[in-house]
């Protein structure tokens, strides 16, 4: 994409909304398919209803090497041909269009329901019933299939996972969400309301801090607030912190997988001692009520930081024994390595983010490509390996866990002094567009807003990062033993409800 016909933005900046370029299709798709031939990747990709026939499609496009966001837009009425063909990280997005608005991307390979949610498209597609859609099928002698779900054991949420195999050996795997749809977008219409902040933190339940920063950002970038330092800083503990507890509890569950107990046992109470550790922070273990617009609800008191760096230190030496274990020993690497892997151009051209793309070998991460917040202050470095496989996955995650505590450790010693909230929280500004990436746990979380004339919600997109990472997994079976699901399934351990909404 030549960058000097198209106006550049940051993490976090709220710019008028005629800096969108504004482009007929055709240039559009060949700008989008161009700038992702060159590198940059759909961070976004949405349709809003502009008036009756016409729909408005906008793709928000992340420059990592250059730290810088750009937006196009366009305007398409009954159909428009697909980029998904010369852009596979366009095919949930395309699909969604379409389930949403009834407005086709002619040419799609593989087009249906996303969420089976009935829509404004209602009328020109009647969504089929949830788990009756038209899967992928093989054919031949000894040919079977395996249909897992939507149903599982314990407290998993709803998923339908279908293998196509032959003997032990799975050749493809499709996977159908949408179980749980809570329709939080459309929700937002009209808005901030004051239950909206909830409504994010139940975006994807696990990743209450993630969420909740990513729209406390975009709505303090919307109407002009300055979040103190302080505030920062106690947000970038909490963010580490969500990290810490669901990486080490990830590594557990892989170790459980393998039946590798004693990392398995250890794990599960030290994911506790995080979790307590956020509790300590704000009384929730989930972080529930600790970010607001202009900076977070608690402060944290000489004696409560003196406990934290006590729990913190206690949590790191026992993390460490734990799973050091994993790696010493030879069962464990030899169910990890090798198993469920893909290459780091397969990453590139799905758009995986998070730890996932970093096992990959791609060098991807908000904090460090677009950071914002205590992030643009004090860094971290990025963790990555390059097999691709369950191993490196898992190893990944361990690296992270090091560099946070050295992070919140660094933090807790330097924190900064100061209010812990803006007192000047003014309504958000008319025809303003600002998009706020977070590096969530599970990688990047991208929220994208649209003020109207009166400065209210005139669409909001949330992009969890298991919208990106659930093809990823699909495509790391393929070729495995089914046996081999559950490990790969956990060394992603992607979420439901972040991605159905």
């Amino acid at each position: 994409m030549n960058r000097r016909a198209f106006v550049p933005f940051h993490n976090g900046e709220a710019v008028d909304w005629s800096t969108l370029a504004a482009l007929p299709f055709n240039s559009f798709r060949d700008a989008v398919l161009t700038a992702a031939a060159g590198g940059q990747r759909l961070a976004s990709f949405f349709g809003l209803r502009q008036g009756r026939g016409k729909l408005r499609l906008i793709a928000v496009l992340a420059d990592d090497q250059n730290g810088v966001l750009y937006g196009l837009r366009t305007q398409v009425e009954a159909s428009f041909p697909a980029l998904t063909p010369d852009c596979p990280q366009a095919h949930l997005y395309e699909r969604e269009i379409f389930e949403q608005f009834g407005v086709q991307p002619e040419g799609h390979p593989w087009l249906k329901p996303v969420r089976f949610e009935p829509t404004a498209g209602s009328e020109v597609i009647t969504p089929p019933e949830i788990g009756t859609a038209d899967f992928f099928a093989m054919h031949g002698d000894e040919i079977h299939v395996v249909a897992v779900g939507p149903v599982h054991a314990g407290v998993i949420e709803p998923g339908h996972f279908r293998f196509q195999c032959h003997g032990e050996k799975v050749y493809h795997l499709e996977i159908s969400l949408g179980y749980q749809h809570r329709g939080i977008e459309k929700a937002l219409a009209g808005g901030p309301y004051s239950r909206t902040l909830y409504q994010m933190e139940a975006a994807a339940g696990d990743t209450t801090i993630g969420h909740a920063l990513a729209y406390a950002t975009a709505l303090e970038a919307l109407n002009g607030t300055r979040v103190p330092a302080r505030a920062q800083a106690i947000r970038g503990i909490a963010l580490e912190l969500e990290r810490l507890a669901n990486h080490i509890g990830d590594l557990g569950a892989l170790a459980g997988d393998v039946g590798f107990l004693p990392t398995s046992s250890q794990c599960g109470a030290i994911r506790g001692d995080f979790l307590n550790m956020t509790a300590l922070l704000c009384g929730s273990r989930l972080g529930r009520g600790l970010v607001k617009s202009g900076g977070v609800a608690f402060d944290l008191e000489p004696d409560r930081i003196a406990e934290l760096k006590r729990r913190l230190e206690k949590g790191a030496a026992e993390a460490a024994r734990a799973v050091q274990l994993l790696w010493n020993s030879s069962s464990v690497l030899a169910r990890f390595e090798s198993t469920g892997a893909f290459s780091r151009q397969q990453a590139v051209e799905l758009g995986l983010v998070g730890p996932a793309a970093r096992a990959a070998g791609l060098f991807r991460d908000v904090r460090h490509d677009f950071p914002g917040g205590i992030y643009a202050l004090f860094h971290i470095p990025v963790s990555t390996m390059e097999a691709g496989d369950v191993y490196s996955r898992a190893f990944v995650r361990w690296l992270e866990i090091e560099r946070s505590i050295d992070f919140i450790q660094e933090l807790l010693a330097a924190l900064p002094g100061g209010e812990i909230c803006s007192t000047q929280i003014r309504p958000p500004a008319a025809n303003r567009f600002v998009v706020s990436l977070c590096e969530g746990w599970r990688g990047e979380i991208c929220h994208a807003a649209l003020t109207d004339a009166r400065g209210r919600l005139a669409g909001y997109k949330i992009v969890d990062p298991s919208f990106h990472n659930w093809p990823g997994l699909a495509l790391c079976l393929r070729g495995q033993a089914i046996s081999d699901f559950p490990l790969c399934n956990k060394s992603f351990n992607l979420s439901y409800c972040g991605f159905d909404l």
